[in-house]
């Protein structure tokens, strides 16, 4: 009898501790980790814009922060260039010496040598700009001189006195061409009364955002107009200052070059800005160009767009939990980005798997790539994902 009642109190025992391993193992076992389920995604785009090139001469157009040439028409090769090429003489000139954002840089008393300059470039047809002996100018003065009423003995004033003299100056010209792979532009003068001063489209592109980030070249070609030593008051030879965004560059003519302009404009594109830098070489006369730039210019602000990626609670996915929980992943900021004509946004979405979490944790990312750029946007939850409840917990203890 004592026996039998040992027993049966050692197998309650047993079955007590076991009921309590069984209740142990199912509650504090660990959860398994649910994967998210994500939505498909789609690439996101835009439509085309018609740029609305003139029917005559060859040109191109880029933007800064945008690679290379966004449109272009006519022929691409190297042509005569005209007065465009006093461009490329103020940087190489800045090259040798620079000029920071404020700064006059120092004088040059003008000579009878610049006095023979002047009467050459008179007997040749060129543009000029008087010169009395004994004046001093100041290097931005000399830059206004060349670029504003476009004056060609001031280009090679500037060229003797940067480097010694012109053909010195063409020499570190290649040079500096060379180092920027300018491989289509070519030099024969300071002023571009040469023909075989020649560039392409695409390079003038390049040399145009150059001169737009320099931070006096670019306050000299936006400028109206300036007061200079002898000369007296001179007015910039662009006549679209002003217009349509339009600050800068450099207006060129010759007999063999036509009518020639190299432009720059900033156009609002939603809440930004964009700079477009762009050429038209061989049109038949200024007033033709002019007409034809800012029918360019409207058409290529239409190109521009902001592409809407993703708004700030955005839903990519979900996570519901074999016990029952569930909750949105979703997008904790808003992103767009500024494309060109039909740039297409790709989507990669990624989401760590989870067990639990509170509302706004971070579980994983969208990244956007759109050409070279990627954007990436922090994924979250859109509320709490619950952890098991204890009845859950001993119903499944093998889920």
């Amino acid at each position: 009898m004592y026996l039998r009642r040992r027993l049966t109190v050692f197998g309650v025992l047993v079955l007590l501790l076991a009921v309590i391993g069984y209740l142990a193992f199912a509650i504090l076992r660990p959860l398994p980790a649910t994967a998210a389920t994500l939505e498909p995604t789609e690439t996101i785009s835009q439509t085309v814009n018609q740029i609305a090139w003139p029917a005559f001469g060859n040109g191109a157009i880029g933007a800064v922060g945008f690679d290379g040439v966004l449109s272009s028409t006519g022929a691409q090769e190297s042509t005569p260039m005209a007065s465009i090429t006093k461009t490329v003489t103020a940087l190489v000139v800045l090259d040798a010496m620079p000029l920071a954002a404020g700064e006059s840089g120092p004088d040059l008393t003008l000579t009878s040598a610049d006095q023979r300059i002047y009467s050459e470039v008179i007997a040749e047809g060129g543009s000029a700009a008087p010169v009395a002996v004994g004046s001093v100018f100041t290097e931005r003065q000399l830059l206004e001189a060349m670029m504003l009423p476009s004056a060609n003995n001031y280009s090679i004033t500037l060229a003797n006195w940067a480097y010694g003299s012109v053909e010195n100056f063409l020499a570190a010209t290649k040079t500096w061409l060379d180092k920027n792979s300018l491989s289509g532009t070519h030099l024969a003068d300071s002023s571009g009364l040469d023909p075989n001063s020649r560039s392409t489209p695409a390079d003038l592109v390049r040399i145009g955002q150059m001169a737009i980030a320099h931070p006096v070249l670019s306050e000299i070609v936006a400028s109206q107009s300036a007061e200079l030593p002898v000369i007296g008051p001179v007015k910039n030879t662009n006549k679209l200052l002003g217009q349509a965004g339009v600050v800068g560059l450099k207006t060129g003519t010759t007999r063999v070059a036509g009518a020639c302009l190299l432009f720059a404009a900033e156009l609002p594109v939603g809440a930004q800005t964009v700079t477009v830098v762009g050429v038209i070489l061989g049109a038949p006369n200024h007033s033709a160009l002019n007409s034809s730039v800012l029918s360019l210019l409207d058409t290529m602000k239409a190109g521009f767009r902001e592409l809407p990626l993703v708004s700030e609670g955005d839903s990519f996915g979900s996570y519901t939990t074999p016990w029952g929980a569930t909750t949105d992943i979703v997008a904790t900021e808003s992103a767009s980005v500024l494309v060109w004509q039909d740039a297409t946004a790709a989507v990669d979405v990624s989401a760590k798997p989870l067990i639990s979490g509170a509302a706004d944790t971070e579980v994983g990312t969208a990244t956007f790539t759109v050409a070279d750029s990627v954007i990436d946007v922090p994924l979250a939850l859109a509320g709490e994902l619950e952890e098991a409840g204890t009845g859950w917990r001993i119903t499944h203890p093998t889920d």
